[in-house]
């Protein structure tokens, strides 16, 4: 079914509103208490947001991408069997493994090129422009990270420009989303990651440091 390429399109715009949502809705919960659940929300985006310039850091984890792969693949695949569509297995696969797959990495691409010191095209500067204003100037705004994707923020209120972020104060304690820097939490999931990360030793004692806020 040849057509199903252009259902694939659908998956496109799905996977960027899936982006933002998870980001802001998920990635950014306030801590957990318990250390086992903190660890999992550090090891899924407060350590990219504790050490973002650490590579290791930059990707999604498994436990993220598998769920929300096969809840995607199951959510679109019901939809279209109560609609009707005896092609729903294909059309799922289509939309989500297809469309939002590529969208995806589409989404990993420009993450990864926002943080390294890379030559950038002009869309990718754009990009890189508003997430480095997202982590450490305001993180609770511009939550998308793939290009276009701006239009969510826009329309979700989440979007601020250049006048306004100048005038408002820098967020306190802004690389560890609000907490304090020496939080037992923070540092003993510093400690459970270190190697796994390649975090050494000066590194964890510098983002424990309470500098301000």
């Amino acid at each position: 079914m040849p057509w199903l390429w252009l259902l694939a399109l659908l998956g496109v715009p799905a996977q960027m509103v899936n982006e933002y949502l998870l980001h802001r809705f998920v990635f950014h919960l306030p801590p957990p208490r318990p250390q086992w659940a903190f660890d999992l929300l550090y090891r899924a985006h407060y350590g990219h947001h504790d050490f973002p310039t650490n590579p290791r850091l930059f990707f999604a984890p498994g436990f993220v991408v598998v769920p929300v792969l096969a809840g995607n693949l199951i959510a679109v695949w019901a939809i279209l069997r109560l609609a009707g569509a005896d092609w729903a297995v294909p059309g799922a696969a289509a939309v989500v493994a297809v469309g939002g797959g590529v969208t995806f990495l589409a989404y990993e691409w420009f993450h990864t090129t926002a943080h390294l010191p890379v030559a950038r095209t002009a869309v990718e500067r754009h990009v890189a422009r508003l997430h480095m204003q997202h982590h450490f100037r305001d993180t609770s705004t511009w939550f998308h990270v793939t290009a276009g994707g701006a239009v969510l923020d826009r329309a979700f209120g989440t979007a601020i420009g250049r006048e306004d972020l100048a005038g408002q104060p820098r967020a306190a304690f802004i690389r560890t989303l609000g907490m304090r820097p020496d939080d037992p939490r923070l540092v003993a999931a510093r400690a459970r990651f270190a190697g796994r990360y390649g975090l050494g030793a000066a590194e964890i004692t510098r983002a424990a440091r309470v500098t301000g806020g």
